[in-house]
């Protein structure tokens, strides 16, 4: 297997405009937040992914390689839970529990879990197991996924989310 060039950036989507991807690459929803890994696309060829900071990826993205070909970013299916029923008062409890939720007009999508499928079902939900990409909401003090945030200079400089060293 022959390597490809390196990929340096990535065009989202919406801007990719009428250029065609040279391959694609399958990554599921832990896969597509990375800053440097080695990939594979479908097509079987390799390639360095070598991002400047770590960046969310999302479906339909581009990774663009140095010599200007693109890989397009396919969410991979995973195995998820469908949530329905009262669904403000269940979007609560899930994001009480800081889990990513996918929030769609009729139901909530989050990643399975026993525990969090035993609770929802208490609190009278109908879970289904369903096998799809899954896109949960980013967080409200960014755009796709956060990683922890401050209240800006008012906040004092604490933290949540983020683990941090006292030392």
């Amino acid at each position: 297997m022959t390597d490809l060039p390196p990929a340096t950036a990535v065009i989202p989507a919406q801007k990719r405009g009428p250029l065609l991807p040279y391959g694609k690459v399958i990554l599921g929803y832990d896969q597509r937040f990375l800053r440097r890994k080695r990939l594979v696309t479908v097509q079987e060829q390799g390639f360095l992914v070598d991002l400047p900071e770590t960046t969310n990826i999302t479906e339909g993205d581009c990774f663009r390689l140095s010599d200007g070909r693109l890989i397009e970013v396919v969410s991979a299916e995973e195995r998820l839970l469908a949530v329905t029923g009262d669904l403000p008062r269940l979007a609560w409890h899930i994001g009480n529990r800081h889990t990513p939720c996918q929030i769609e007009a009729g139901r909530l999508v989050i990643r399975e879990d026993h525990v969090l499928e035993a609770m929802l079902r208490q609190l009278g939900a109908t879970v289904t197991r369903v096998t799809e990409s899954f896109t949960p909401e980013g967080g409200a003090y960014g755009h796709g996924r956060t990683m922890g945030h401050d209240h800006g200079p008012h906040g004092f400089g604490q933290h949540h989310g983020a683990t941090e060293d006292p030392a």
